[in-house]
């Protein structure tokens, strides 16, 4: 199955590393214009080197103003991927105000306020466009020491629901995708510790994290035509850990 994103402008937060980086090169190699936003400057300038087609957008989504500033100039987008989040994991009892309010403004009101600027100009130019929020299988399951990062991914599930719910009637739709671990490379040194990693990869049918590739495959798919009929779905890439 080929997919082409040839005449389409993408947008890809949290273009830095991992997932968000091989997805703004995966589009680009697909024919997409891409705009890459992240806050670290170094991040975005090796992208530049590796991809120059690529359009480079530096900051930090936790401030609502300098966001609406950076992206006001960005121009039409028909693709969207919203995958800029930050994991601060902690036991309940010590959760602090401090790591709440930043888990949900980056997890949650950052991806709100993307979709909103990004869907407004859909909107305007008369409908049509994909969004795709990179949630996680922690929304849907209890991880001990993830109280607030999976309370982030529920809220942002929701949101991809409601999204997909008012924005439809204008022929733009949102899913979402939800991965287990990803072998990244701060995943690979989260998990590289056999003992903690089977403690997670017992509970997965598959009996394997997924690789990058895995979640940018799903990514492309609900970007693109061949997921024309698919609007609101939370799609596990998790080997089945959810499915059971």
């Amino acid at each position: 199955m080929e997919i082409t994103f040839a005449g389409k402008r993408a947008l890809v937060t949290g273009a830095g590393k991992g997932i968000g980086r091989a997805t703004v090169l995966a589009l680009a190699r697909c024919g997409a214009e891409v705009t890459a936003v992240t806050r670290t400057q170094a991040d975005l300038d090796s992208l530049v080197r590796e991809c120059p087609s690529v359009t480079p957008v530096c900051v930090d989504l936790a401030d609502w103003d300098a966001t609406e500033a950076a992206l006001k100039d960005v121009g039409p987008v028909d693709l969207l991927v919203n995958n800029a989040a930050c994991a601060m994991l902690q036991p309940f009892l010590e959760v602090t105000a401090e790591q709440f309010d930043m888990s949900f403004n980056i997890n949650v009101k950052a991806a709100l306020h993307v979709a909103q600027v990004v869907a407004r100009g859909m909107k305007e130019r008369g409908g049509g466009g994909s969004i795709v929020n990179i949630s996680s299988q922690a929304s849907q399951c209890a991880l001990r020491d993830h109280a607030v990062y999976c309370a982030t991914k529920g809220a942002l599930d929701m949101l991809t629901k409601v999204m997909a719910l008012e924005l439809g009637p204008y022929q733009i739709r949102v899913n979402s995708v939800n991965p287990t671990v990803v072998m990244t490379e701060m995943g690979k040194i989260g998990w590289s510790d056999p003992n903690k990693a089977s403690a997670m990869t017992s509970r997965i049918p598959l009996g394997k994290f997924a690789e990058v590739e895995d979640v940018v495959n799903s990514i492309l798919f609900l970007l693109s035509d061949k997921s024309a009929m698919t609007n609101g779905v939370l799609l596990p890439v998790d080997g089945g850990f959810l499915a059971c």
